[in-house]
C-alpha cells in the first residue's frame, strides 16, 4: 500500500537549510490505522506532505497504493489527492454555505461528475459515522466533532484504499478526539482502508495497531500496538509515551 524508500527534503529559511527527512524508509503493506508519531519539527508532517503528493521529495522513492507519488505533475497529483486517497485535516476545510451532505459530495461536484453512485455513497458515508440526522445542517450548526465527521466522510467519498489524516483532532476537545479516533478506526476494519495519522498525542496513537516514531528527520522506530483493533484495546498512552520516549533516547 505505502512505501518510502530514502526519502529526503530540505527547506531554505534565510540563510539557513533545514534537513527535514533524513532518509526515510517506511512501509505499510495492510489495511489498518496506524500513526507517525513524534514531536513538533520531527518531520511528521513532512512525510505526510510528500505521501499525499501535497509536496515533492528532493530525493527517494514513494509509492502509494501502487502510484509512484514522486513522480507526478503537478496535474496528476492533483487528481490523486481528489479521487485516489483521501485528506483528513487538522482545520475541517468546510465550506460553510454548503451543508454537511453538500461537503461531503464535494469532490464529485468539482470534478464534474457527481454520479447517482456517489450520490448513494455520500448518504452511506453520513450513516455510517452517525451523521444522518445532520446532513442538511450547515458548518455553523455542527460542533467541531461533527464537522471532522463530515471532513471524513468527505474524504472516503470515492472508496480510497489510503487516508491521510494530519492532527485530525488538534482544534477539537477530548470527548470529541476520542470519538474521531474511534471512527477512523472502525473506517479503517470496515471499509478496509489504510488510515494514516500524524499526531504528536499518545492518546491518538492508543488507537492505531502501529506508530511509526519520527525523530529529526528520520524513523527512530516502530511500536506495535495490535491489540488496538479490539474495542478493549492494547497500549495505553502511558505506555506509548514510555516507549516513545525510550525510541527517542536511543536514536
Amino acid at each position: 500500500m505505502i512505501s518510502c524508500a530514502n526519502v529526503r527534503k530540505s527547506f531554505t529559511l534565510g540563510d539557513r537549510v533545514v534537513n527535514a527527512l533524513r532518509g526515510v524508509d517506511l512501509r505499510i503493506e495492510d489495511p489498518g490505522f496506524y500513526a507517525i508519531m513524534g514531536r513538533s519539527g520531527s518531520g511528521k508532517s513532512t512525510l505526510l506532505h510528500m505521501l499525499s503528493a501535497m509536496d515533492r521529495p528532493d530525493s527517494g522513492e514513494v509509492i502509494v497504493a501502487e502510484h509512484s507519488v514522486h513522480a507526478m505533475s503537478e496535474r496528476e497529483a492533483t487528481r490523486f489527492r481528489r479521487q485516489e486517497i483521501g485528506v483528513v485535516f487538522q482545520a475541517f476545510n468546510l465550506i460553510p454555505t454548503m451543508s454537511a451532505l453538500e461537503n461531503v459530495q464535494l469532490p464529485g461536484l468539482l470534478s464534474g461528475s457527481l454520479s447517482p453512485e456517489l450520490v448513494a455513497r455520500s448518504h452511506e458515508l453520513l450513516g455510517l459515522l452517525g451523521l444522518s440526522d445532520r446532513s442538511e445542517h450547515r458548518p455553523e450548526a455542527l460542533s467541531g466533532g461533527e464537522q471532522q465527521r463530515v471532513a471524513i466522510a468527505r474524504a472516503l467519498l470515492y472508496s480510497p484504499k489510503v487516508v491521510f489524516a494530519d492532527e485530525p483532532t488538534g482544534n477539537l476537545d477530548t470527548s470529541a478526539s476520542e470519538l474521531v479516533w474511534g471512527m477512523l478506526r472502525r473506517v479503517a476494519r470496515e471499509e478496509q482502508v489504510t488510515v494514516v495519522m500524524v499526531t504528536h498525542e499518545p492518546e491518538a496513537a492508543s488507537y492505531c495497531e502501529r506508530i511509526f516514531v519520527m525523530n529529526d528527520g528520520v524513523i527512530a522506530g516502530v511500536i506495535e500496538n495490535p491489540d488496538s483493533r479490539t474495542e478493549q484495546g492494547g497500549l495505553d498512552a502511558g505506555a506509548i509515551a514510555t516507549r516513545t520516549q525510550h525510541l527517542l533516547s536511543a536514536s
